[in-house]
């Protein structure tokens, strides 16, 4: 396949400043790339390095003009990069079809260029939208309702009753709508406390590889547009994630649980039960939350503090051994002094 850099342009509504006509016919990183290829200039560690790419054109920021090589000039370059790339890469499209060796309940639903694979096993009264793509050895509990444009990738299980918007993508061995952590203390064992509630995925989700959502106890558990989830996250029963919030690997939130709108939890966060997480909070890795966060917070450390304090304290602690000896000292002379007084 190949393209003009004139075309390209036009798709990720950018400006050319060289030779419109030239042909590109692939993309690559950025070290890698080759007369034939575009690739990414997008921050100031390789706009510095942009003379020594051999790549035939280069994605820059709007504002960037200190180069003789062929630019498109965006106003994101990473995600007209990314717009790049399904150009040359499009996704894989399986051919709409039900195969015979996928399992199909009663009073099935399903939307046209609606794509099952074998080895699928769909519940009964289950309903479906158009060009809905399920893998193989997907699980699909009877009442699921699934909208548009979905992508189910291979030992996923959406259980029953549950809820998937339009346009969503689900990665391999995910789970949604498993039984939440809940257990009634009964003597010396613990009694189930069923979960009756669902989880509800809104439109332009996309969950990551090996998730695991709970159900909830009542009601549901809620992801609301936008969110995306990395490999390894798990949501608890009846936790609410905000819109366009972003989960990253091995995240845990603990039931009941409201985060807001546009929140970044790092990779190994964890979020004890019951509290809200407000809108635009950033949650650093490995941190552990142990208390409600307000709107605007960056937080990290384990209790989580006040992103300025923790970064004071991380500056301390190497120290703490040579204070802990003159405190020592300190103390020495003051006994001293208290002894002759």
């Amino acid at each position: 396949m190949e393209i003009s850099l004139a075309k390209i342009a036009e798709i990720v509504a950018g400006e050319v400043k060289g030779d419109v006509h030239k042909r590109i016919r692939d993309v690559a990183p950025f070290d890698e790339a080759h007369s034939d290829a575009i690739t990414l200039a997008g921050n100031p560690k390789f706009l510095k390095q942009i003379d020594a790419t051999d790549a035939g054109a280069v994605i820059v920021p709007r504002d960037f003009q200190a180069s003789l090589k062929n630019l498109v000039l965006v106003e994101n370059p990473q995600v007209a990069f990314a717009k790049v790339l399904k150009i040359f890469h499009p996704p894989l499209k399986p051919q709409p079809g039900i195969s015979s060796e996928a399992h199909i309940g009663e009073e099935f639903t399903g939307g046209q260029d609606v794509s099952i694979a074998p080895f699928a096993a769909i519940g009964n009264n289950v309903t479906v939208g158009q060009r809905v793509n399920i893998s193989s050895n997907v699980f699909i509990g009877d009442n699921v309702v699934i909208g548009n444009d979905v992508k189910v990738h291979p030992n996923v299980a959406i259980l029953e009753r549950c809820r998937v918007g339009n346009r969503v993508i689900i990665h391999a061995g995910t789970i949604v709508g498993s039984d939440g952590f809940g257990f009634a203390p009964d003597g010396e064992t613990y009694y189930k406390i069923p979960h009756i509630g669902i989880v509800q995925i809104d439109d332009d989700v996309e969950i990551g590889a090996l998730n695991t959502i709970d159900r909830g106890t009542f009601g549901k558990t809620w992801i609301q547009k936008g969110v995306k989830t990395d490999n390894l996250v798990h949501v608890a029963h009846n936790v609410t994630v905000g819109e366009n919030s972003i989960l990253v690997a091995q995240v845990g939130i603990s039931g009941s649980v409201t985060i807001g709108k546009h929140a970044v939890l790092a990779g190994q966060a964890g979020v004890a039960g019951h509290l809200n997480i407000g809108d635009n909070v950033i949650i650093g890795p490995q941190s552990g939350v142990a208390k409600s966060v307000p709107s605007g917070e960056v937080v990290s450390g384990s209790v989580a503090m006040p992103h300025r304090i923790w970064l004071k304290v991380q500056r301390i602690l190497p120290t703490l051994p040579e204070l802990k000896k003159r405190l020592s000292e300190v103390e020495k002379r003051l006994r001293k002094y208290e002894d002759n007084l």
